[in-house]
């Protein structure tokens, strides 16, 4: 490990792309820091600590998770990275059903190259929408200047306002770009990781702030020696578990048909058709965490207004993260998810066809119909165990902190959306570091001699 660590700086290009991509990470937490004009940065902590764990906190909360937004501190990045992965979700949904789309997945990279363009341009209304919903908020939270809530300076909080969150997004995304093209790794998914794991330093804080040596831990410091070894081993079990999901492959043999030409004879070679056992990724959580937040807000606002319902008052004691009916229905919703996604993205008739043309099969199947039948059956098996996987990794967070009483920043790191991100960023990271270093004779992450160019590859690495 220590040798590939040195053999990274031993190779002039991949040192660049290496520092290069440190370099625009850094610029992206500077950012981070930046405010917005007319704000009231101290109102707005306060506000954010006093929603910690009601409906609204937890959305915020949620959003800057997978966005590497900060609406908590309302900077120019405050809208992080979403509004373009939004309109990308948008066109990855439109290319299956819109026929002018469809059209442009066919001509290949110039087709994709359009889809990307106009999912840029798609981005700025976004901003925009998002923008305008979050700066209502504030205004109507008294979290402005009183000097900038009235005319004309109102003008000049909202337009700078707007400005700011949408060049903030904008940036981001040619952030993530430059990454994409001069550094290593998905840019955009390296700016989500690396807001995830710059709330690291926060949990361990909150550990070594609530840690006693001695075995029988007051209230004030509720965590003990074991208890700390527990956070620890869970954390191991799961960061496991995740490369494991993530990785996981059903193989489909597939067989090369033999062609005759003279006395020679082409193909006949075996291979085999990778299906991922985890398809969506982190999709399907994200759909089922966000359409859990509407009924938990809607709840909270209904119960405000009906104070005495006592129906609105049962809904609202469970109807939250924690509570077994909140978790059941949220597992219902990470099943569904999954197979929408799957349904979605995996097109087993296109697959087929694609194998006819090129001249292979799967042994036993006739090509065609019954190929694409088949490998939409394996599909719908393997996808069950995958969202079975997700909706444990989904529920351990919000179980770990209730049971334990552990802060939900410390539990997010044991399971949840954040740390599946963050596990399949980090792997196709040191994946494509790999792949350089193999390019050039090195020796990998996982062993083989320097200079021999046979280093152990990382499983399910292509």
């Amino acid at each position: 490990m220590l040798e590939a660590f040195l053999n990274i700086w031993k190779v002039a290009e991949l040192r660049t792309k290496i520092l290069f991509t440190l370099g625009m990470l850094a610029i992206y937490r500077i950012g981070y820091f930046i405010p917005l004009p007319g704000v009231n940065q101290e109102s707005l902590r306060e506000w954010a600590e006093k929603q910690s764990g009601s409906a609204a906190g937890n959305f915020v909360a949620f959003i800057g998770m997978f966005t590497g937004g900060t609406l908590g501190h309302s900077t120019i990045f405050g809208l992080g990275i979403m509004p373009y992965i939004s309109s990308a979700i948008i066109f990855q949904l439109l290319a299956t059903v819109w026929p002018t789309l469809v059209d442009l997945k066919k001509e290949g990279a110039t087709g994709y190259q359009k889809i990307t363009e106009w999912t840029r341009y798609a981005t700025v209304p976004l901003c925009l929408i998002q923008g305008i919903v979050w700066m209502k908020v504030m205004v109507s939270s008294q979290l402005v200047y009183p000097q900038f809530t009235e005319y004309p300076n109102i003008i000049f909080f909202w337009l700078a306002g707007l400005l700011g969150l949408t060049a903030g997004t904008i940036f981001l995304m040619w952030l993530g770009e430059q990454v994409d093209k001069y550094g290593i790794g998905n840019g955009v998914s390296l700016i989500i990781t690396a807001g995830i794991v710059a709330r690291m330093p926060q949990a361990i804080r909150w550990v070594a702030d609530n840690f006693s040596l001695s075995s029988n831990a007051g209230t004030d410091k509720p965590l003990g020696i074991g208890a700390v070894i527990m956070l620890a081993a869970a954390f191991v079990t799961v960061v496991a578990g995740a490369i494991i999901i993530t990785q996981g492959q059903r193989r489909i043999p597939i067989q090369q048909a033999k062609h005759t030409r003279g006395r020679r004879v082409y193909g006949g070679q075996k291979s085999y058709l990778p299906l991922r056992v985890n398809h969506g990724g982190v999709m399907p959580i994200i759909f089922a965490s966000a359409m859990m937040m509407f009924p938990t807000l809607v709840i909270s606002y209904i119960r405000g207004a009906f104070p005495s319902s006592g129906f609105v008052a049962f809904m609202d004691r469970n109807i939250h993260m924690g509570q077994y009916p909140y978790e059941l229905i949220f597992i219902v919703l990470i099943y569904f998810f999954a197979y929408f996604w799957t349904t979605v993205q995996f097109q087993p008739k296109e697959m087929a066809t694609q194998l006819r043309d090129h001249g292979s099969f799967i042994p036993g199947l006739r090509p065609g119909p019954r190929t694409a039948e088949y490998l939409e059956t394996v599909m719908e098996r393997i996808t069950y165990v995958g969202a079975g996987f997700l909706a444990i990794i989904a529920v351990v967070p919000s179980v770990v902190a209730g049971a334990f009483k552990i802060d939900w920043v410390v539990a997010s790191f044991l399971g949840g959306t954040g740390l599946l991100i963050v596990v399949s960023v980090m792997l196709d990271f040191v994946q494509r570091i790999e792949a350089n270093l193999m390019m050039r004779n090195y020796s990998g992450f996982l062993g083989g001699s320097s200079g021999g160019g046979k280093g152990t590859r990382i499983r399910g690495a292509r």
